[in-house]
Order: C-alpha cells, then sequence, then structure tokens
C-alpha cells in the first residue's frame, strides 16, 4: 500500500506544469545569466550572406556594437549602442539600457533608415513610434506592437536584439538546452526560443592560437539553422554560421579588434 501510494506521489509531481525528468534543460530566468563577463569597449562583426556553398561573399555589413556599465534612473545599469553600416550608409541604429543584475530591459531605442525612430521605455511602460504613444495609434501594426509591449512588461524576457550580448552571460556545460525568453521590441509577443549546447570546437585566430569554443545551436535543417561559437574563456560569440535551405547562408564574424 505504501508503494502504491509513493507511486502516486511521484506520478503527481512528474505531471506539474515546469517538471521535467532531464536535467539538460534550464529556463533561463534572472537568477541564471552572469552580466560579469560582458566586456565593456566596442566590438565589431563583418556580416555577409552567400548564395551557395562556393558562392562568392554578397551584402556585407559592418556592425559595431559598444557595451558601457553606466548609472540609469538611480540604477546600476548596462548600455549597448549598435550600428550597422551598409556599403557607405548607416542603415540601422540602438541604444539599450539593461539592469546590470539580471540584464532586463529597462530602455530600448530603435532607427532604422527606411521606418524612422521607435522607442520602448520599461520603466514608464511607454512605447512610441515616431514620438508618438502606439496606445495612440490605431493602424493595426501598432496595436499589436502595444499588445506585445504590453506583455513583455509583465514578465522577465531578455533583449533578443541583443543576442550577441545574451548569449555570453549564460550557464553553459555540455548537452544542456537553454530556453530563453526572447523578446524584440517593436516585434512579437516574447516566446521562449530553445537553443542547445552541442559540443565544443576550436578557431583559428591570430599566431595561429587556437581557441577553444562551445557550439550553440538553434533551429534545424533544412529550413534554417544557427550554429554560434561562443569562446569558453572570453564568453564572446565569435563567429554564426546560419545556414538556410538550399545552400545559402549568413555569417557573422567577429574582428579581431575594433577602431
Amino acid at each position: 500500500m505504501k508503494k502504491i501510494i509513493l507511486l502516486i506521489v511521484i506520478y503527481f509531481f512528474m505531471t506539474l506544469p515546469g517538471y521535467s525528468q532531464k536535467s539538460d534543460t534550464i529556463i533561463i530566468d534572472a537568477s541564471k545569466v552572469n552580466t560579469k563577463v560582458l566586456i565593456p569597449g566596442t566590438h565589431r562583426y563583418l556580416v555577409y550572406f552567400k548564395m551557395g556553398k562556393d558562392s562568392s561573399r554578397k551584402m556585407h555589413q559592418l556592425w559595431s556594437r559598444s557595451i558601457a556599465f553606466i548609472n540609469y534612473e538611480s540604477k546600476e545599469a548596462i548600455s549597448v549602442t549598435q550600428e550597422w553600416e551598409d556599403n557607405d550608409t548607416v542603415v540601422h541604429k540602438t541604444y539599450s539600457v539593461l539592469d546590470k543584475k539580471d540584464f532586463a530591459t529597462l530602455y530600448h531605442e530603435g532607427w532604422w533608415k527606411r521606418n524612422g525612430k521607435s522607442t520602448f521605455d520599461f520603466i514608464k511602460k511607454e512605447a512610441k513610434d515616431k514620438d508618438v504613444l502606439l496606445i495612440e495609434k490605431k493602424d493595426s501594426n501598432s496595436i499589436k506592437q502595444q499588445i506585445a509591449f504590453e506583455i513583455a512588461c509583465s514578465q522577465y524576457f531578455l533583449n533578443w536584439h541583443l543576442d550577441l550580448e545574451v548569449f555570453p552571460l549564460l550557464p553553459y556545460k555540455n548537452g544542456v538546452t537553454f530556453k530563453i525568453n526572447f523578446y524584440d521590441p517593436g516585434f512579437g509577443v516574447p516566446k521562449y526560443v530553445s537553443y542547445s549546447v552541442i559540443g565544443s570546437g576550436f578557431l583559428t585566430g591570430y599566431n595561429n592560437q587556437k581557441i577553444d569554443c562551445w557550439l550553440l545551436k538553434h533551429g534545424s535543417l533544412p529550413r534554417n539553422q544557427e550554429l554560434f561559437w561562443i569562446s569558453k574563456q572570453t564568453k564572446e560569440v565569435l563567429k554564426l554560421e546560419q545556414t538556410f535551405a538550399g545552400g545559402r547562408g549568413r555569417y557573422k564574424i567577429k574582428l579581431g579588434y575594433s577602431y
């Protein structure tokens, strides 16, 4: 009788939401990020596409991403400033402010060459498009953005527009899968996305230096797969290989120095 009761109790806990027998899945919350690993200063990435395995590189961009430790609204915070250059033109800029403790987004401002400026203030709970409150706009896109923003304000999320800064913060170990509640301000509602550590690999740096990296995978072939190379020593994202159907690919390569 006691064994039957014990089995019932075990079954009850196993069926509770969030329970998993797998110890290799980590749901990322505020307690599981380590912002101390971030390296202040400017970091640059070369971004390009290839239309096939042996094709030339196309659509080059240079992404500059600057990290600083600041004070914001009486809080210890981290700012991340991005600037994306396309040939001879700046096409995109963002300025994001994150809580230093858990990397929660406090403020996010973006500008696109085609669409102009948008701001998302998570302390004041105000979202604007071209300096007009989203809540005052009646078009369907603004309504969707406002709904997504309000949902994001009610929960802990990590800023998907800062994925290259988020990935260094995670508690890596071989075989683990991270479930991250990602939200990109101005786009869809927050959603949990899975990224799996599938092993290790080496990149060759200057002076034939061998850089030991975690391999972090998202998605799957043939439709869309991302493979990030993350330095075990510095925690920086050094490389992205993104593969689409038909052998097309997008690549991000961290430059060895910035100026």
